[in-house]
């Protein structure tokens, strides 16, 4: 079976899961899957995935597994007696062939957040497994290490780029867990230290790296259910994390109602407060610039704050960026498909993003085109016009 623990997962659904433990153990939430890639058809493997989604709910953390997680140092105690009774359980998810696409898939999760949160990584990564296993052909896992060979002689030996650093974010859709165990030890024994770790927990203690992580989308969206109003909410959302970590995990996610929004909320108090921002959508060269900018309006040194950049990146891409910006503040670096499902054939496009919370919807709102996610245009509308931003063009408007 593709999932063989609860930890083959990223770090930041356990940092999230632990807040919501702690803060808001009673929410409901909805999730929706979408694939982005045109003309795939996930529903002829649907019993395929169904097989899989069983056995991941059949598991348990080991006790082994428990420890490792106690000996995380912003893991708290009660949290991991808690996932000592985890598992995750079948009846939180619908999956059925669409009725409105054929060959996609109808794929929602719903329940309690602090029961729901671990689907997400582990379901993507069943998905992207199940479909290369099965319409990818035979895979040509020398091709891979070629390409892979290829990028790690880029970045070790071009001269200038001994400190630029690179970790791994791609479990979500890796082309399966064979090739990702293998490219992890290859990555670690080459790169040394300019491989800097995983996201993934489960390989993080197999192969003695440091996991890395902290939080993701649907942290911030849940507070436009949950905030005071919908308004405060990317500010609640970013005081609720902070009081939990107590100045640890201290990355903030910028874009989930775009940049401009954003950077009207991160204040002096919050600008001193976090360590640094991490980049998900839109240009990264403008991104960075406006960060900087933003961070020496409020009288803040950028060099001591860091910029993590996670979007689409490939080595070349890397390499760009750190040069643009070395010097002028710390840099990180997270590389997903690029690594994880490049072998020859063309990665899918598939995301699990938050839809609703205690039965209201909430939306991620990209810096990217076709990056947002939401399931009510109503309140995508809306949701424009309370953080102040010009409302959509109408449907075909040039």
């Amino acid at each position: 079976m593709i999932i063989q623990s609860l930890l083959d997962t990223d770090l930041y659904k356990f940092t999230m899961m632990q807040a919501v433990l702690h803060q808001h153990p009673a929410a409901q939430v909805e999730y929706l899957f979408r694939c982005r890639t045109p003309g795939i058809d996930l529903a002829r493997y649907i019993d395929q995935i169904s097989d899989e989604i069983d056995h991941l709910c059949s598991l348990y953390f080991t006790s082994a597994e428990l420890e490792y997680l106690r000996g995380l140092r912003f893991i708290k105690p009660d949290f991991v007696d808690f996932l000592g009774l985890f598992h995750l359980d079948r009846k939180h998810i619908s999956l059925r062939p669409s009725a409105l696409a054929p060959g996609e898939l109808s794929l929602t999760i719903q329940g309690p957040w602090l029961h729901t949160i671990m689907f997400e990584v582990p379901l993507l990564a069943i998905i992207s497994e199940v479909w290369f296993r099965n319409a990818g052909g035979i895979p040509d896992h020398d091709e891979g290490r070629r390409r892979l060979d290829a990028k790690i002689a880029l970045l070790r030996d071009s001269e200038g780029y001994s400190a630029c650093g690179i970790a791994d974010y791609g479990t979500r859709r890796r082309y399966s867990r064979e090739w990702h165990t293998e490219l992890l030890g290859v990555l670690r024994d080459r790169l040394g230290p300019q491989f800097v770790g995983t996201s993934n927990v489960m390989f993080a203690r197999e192969l003695n790296l440091t996991p890395l992580g902290t939080m993701a989308h649907e942290w911030m969206q849940a507070f436009q259910a949950l905030g005071p109003r919908l308004r405060d909410s990317q500010a609640v959302a970013l005081d609720v994390w902070a009081r939990e970590y107590r100045g640890d995990l201290g990355i903030a996610l910028s874009d989930v109602v775009g940049l401009d929004a954003f950077l009207r909320d991160y204040d002096l108090y919050f600008c001193k407060l976090f360590d640094g921002m991490r980049h998900d959508s839109g240009d990264p060269f403008e991104w960075g610039e406006r960060i900087i900018a933003h961070l020496c309006a409020h009288r803040i040194d950028p060099r001591s704050k860091t910029l993590v950049f996670s979007d689409g990146l490939d080595i070349e891409k890397v390499m760009q960026l750190y040069s643009h910006f070395r010097g002028r503040c710390k840099l990180a670096f997270g590389v997903g498909t690029n690594l994880t499902n490049d072998l020859g054939p063309t990665p899918l496009q598939i995301v699990i993003k938050m839809v609703r919370c205690n039965g209201q919807p909430v939306a991620k709102l990209s810096d990217s085109p076709g990056k947002t996610m939401v399931d009510d245009q109503g309140y995508l509308s809306y949701l424009r016009q309370v953080f102040g931003l010009p409302p959509l063009p109408p449907e075909g408007a040039a």
